[in-house]
């Protein structure tokens, strides 16, 4: 049976979780009245090491324990560095992160729903939801979704048609799991906070949020476009650069960021996604010691 939407936002308040889009059309109901940061970390910010181009240097599990020696809530899986997606496999890691103190937070995902294509949307489709399954047995709270860009030839409104369609699917499967799929604004057809919404807000789902990546609007004012965001986020992707249009990269003011989502009254993990030149493994405690002090 279907979770209500009570039953469903009473189990992500208690679980720690940013509570899901309320309505179609408002921002989040929160949990509680002050805002609750918590502080993730994403595999992401060593995908070189996680990688490799002969063998990689680092595992997931090597990655749990780098993030175990940090002042840290949680880990951030991204899918893309799984060495199995069998069963045992997760138990594994989800154990071992629970050894180390650390929940998983959020397992980000890499789609493309504007493909015209059907066959080739479905894979993206199914992908997905094999992903959300994945994510539940870990006991993360999120998956991370894209919408994906156009394809030549192709229309804004029909892409934004087929990933409202996707997305609605994708989510009747994580209501059951009792995830939430959380849209990034990662280009695309999300490059703006308006269009970024024109694609959450007709989704009737209590199982869908914004994924808030502080690095991805090249747009003139990006900390104003993420304030246009965040009262629809249920995790945030905190980089430590931000690309204004028609500028330079430059380091990002951490604690404008954290403001924001305070000022959002957000509820949910904050998770740092490194992507800056400096050797990650100086880098990161670094960063990650800034955003504790400044989530308090």
């Amino acid at each position: 049976m279907t979770p209500s939407r009570r039953d469903f936002l009473r189990a992500s308040a208690a679980a720690g979780v940013a509570a899901p889009l309320a309505t179609a059309i408002e921002p989040i109901k929160r949990p509680g009245p002050k805002p609750d940061l918590k502080l993730s970390l994403a595999a992401y910010s060593f995908r070189e090491q996680l990688t490799g181009k002969q063998k990689p240097e680092m595992t997931l599990f090597d990655f749990i324990d780098l993030a175990s020696g940090l002042p840290l809530d949680a880990v951030e899986l991204t899918s893309y560095y799984f060495a199995s997606t069998d069963d045992a496999y997760l138990d594994k890691l989800k154990a071992h992160a629970a050894a180390k103190k650390l929940a998983v937070s959020g397992v980000p995902v890499g789609n493309n729903f504007c493909l015209r294509d059907e066959a080739k949307r479905r894979v993206e489709i199914d992908l997905v939801k094999a992903w959300v399954g994945r994510a539940a047995r870990l006991g993360a709270k999120t998956v991370r979704i894209f919408a994906g860009g156009l394809e030549k030839g192709d229309t804004l409104a029909d892409a934004q048609k087929r990933v409202v369609a996707a997305v609605e699917e994708c989510c009747a499967v994580a209501e059951k799991a009792g995830v939430v799929l959380a849209l990034e604004n990662h280009g695309g057809i999300t490059d703006t906070p308006e269009h970024l919404l024109e694609l959450v807000k007709p989704v009737k789902s209590p199982a869908l949020g914004v994924n808030i990546d502080t690095g991805n609007f090249r747009t003139p004012d990006p900390y104003a476009d993420v304030a246009k965001i965040a009262p629809y986020g249920v995790v945030c992707q905190v980089k430590t650069e931000v690309t204004p249009a028609g500028g330079k990269k430059q380091d990002a003011d951490l604690g404008r960021v954290v403001n924001i989502l305070k000022d959002a009254n957000f509820h949910g993990y904050v998770v740092l996604e490194y992507e800056a030149a400096e050797d990650p493994k100086a880098a990161v405690p670094r960063h990650v010691r800034e955003l504790r002090k400044l989530i308090g």
